[in-house]
């Protein structure tokens, strides 16, 4: 491995998937491991060469679907290949089949979003801002002109009666046809310059987002499926620059130098935050109805979801270095794989 990665670990109940890149930084690197053991199953390697901020390591989650797995990296190659042995099925470049010219400084972040047979992808150019992908052949379903790339992952679902993709581009944040492509709706912040990193969320057929200059934002849906333009709530103290919040029980919880939570249904009211060596920044968060599990800096805090003030029930020190770990980890079951600055661990949760 060359660090502690970027993107996420995707996970079955037999084997566990990553991205990385080669000692000589020229390559792109996805490993499939053996859950049970750790055993490298295969290991997939292609030419992505270029220089981002932060390195140049896939961003993207993998994502599983029956006997495939798609990997995207951060220069926006794109590859579906057979679960069983790495052998590639199809392959896309975002970059060369779209009329990208340089590359985006952070490169492609976005994890592909599988729906209704389509993988959705953001190239980013201005005849191709998202496109639809036939997840069996790769072949271009439909793709919408726009605006450049944003960083989360797009969501979908039906709301205000429509079926539709959820997500950003660079500067506004906007609904899309599932089937059709067409862009339904577009709403732009109060404030410029977002990133646009964490990933939206859907709470009671509202959307909830939240990013570093505009805080944190619930907007309702029209009838006819268009995103109303004011928000229905604001924080503007909750505003992390990568965090992406849960909400269990009506509460949001997010990591953002200190743990927040606030009140969803009194108007994104603030409850309590919770200032922890552990924390920074980044935090991932895995949510059940009663517990939040928090990969800190090297460390898992398990909260519990239901207090009315910040209450840590455990933690666990997972890896000796204190640092921040981008990598969201994966869980299957009990066992929690999770991504440190030299390897993997993996942790059954109901022996500690």
């Amino acid at each position: 491995m060359s660090g502690r990665g970027l993107g996420g670990i995707a996970a079955n109940d037999s084997c566990l998937i990553f991205g990385d890149r080669d000692i000589t930084d020229f390559l792109d690197v996805f490993y499939c491991l053996d859950l049970k053991t750790g055993r490298q199953i295969w290991k997939v390697e292609y030419p992505a060469i270029g220089k981002l901020d932060y390195g140049n390591t896939p961003r993207a989650t993998p994502v599983i679907y029956d006997d495939r797995v798609f990997l995207a990296g951060a220069f926006g190659n794109i590859r579906c290949v057979a679960i069983t042995s790495g052998k590639t099925i199809w392959q896309k470049s975002l970059k060369l089949d779209f009329g990208i010219l340089k590359d985006f400084d952070w490169g492609y972040c976005s994890t592909p979003l599988l729906v209704e047979g389509k993988l959705i992808v953001n190239p980013g150019s201005t005849t191709a801002s998202v496109v639809a992908l036939d997840a069996e052949t790769g072949k271009v379903v439909w793709k919408t002109a726009g605006g450049k790339i944003g960083h989360s992952s797009f969501i979908a679902g039906e709301f205000g009666g429509v079926k539709q993709i959820v997500g950003y581009d660079a500067d506004s944040l906007g609904g899309w046809d599932i089937n059709s492509g067409k862009r339904l709706w577009k709403v732009k912040p109060e404030f410029e310059g977002d990133f646009n990193v964490p990933t939206p969320i859907v709470f009671q057929q509202q959307l909830l987002v939240t990013t570093e200059n505009n805080g944190t934002r619930l907007y309702r849906f029209e009838d006819d499926g268009t995103l109303h333009p004011q928000p229905v709530a604001i924080n503007k103290k909750l505003n992390p620059d990568m965090s992406t919040p849960v909400v269990v029980g009506g509460k949001l919880f997010c990591v953002h130098k200190v743990m927040t939570c606030l009140s969803v249904n009194e108007g994104l009211k603030d409850q309590w935050k919770l200032r922890d060596e552990s924390l920074s920044d980044y935090a991932a968060i895995i949510a059940s109805q009663n517990r939040l599990l928090v990969v800190g800096n090297g460390e898992l805090l398990l909260f519990d979801a239901t207090s009315p003030q910040a209450r840590i029930v455990s933690r666990l020190r997972v890896f000796e270095e204190k640092t921040e770990l981008y990598s969201h980890p994966a869980l299957v079951g009990t066992r929690l794989i999770i991504r440190g600055e030299k390897g993997l661990k993996c942790i059954d949760l109901a022996g500690n």
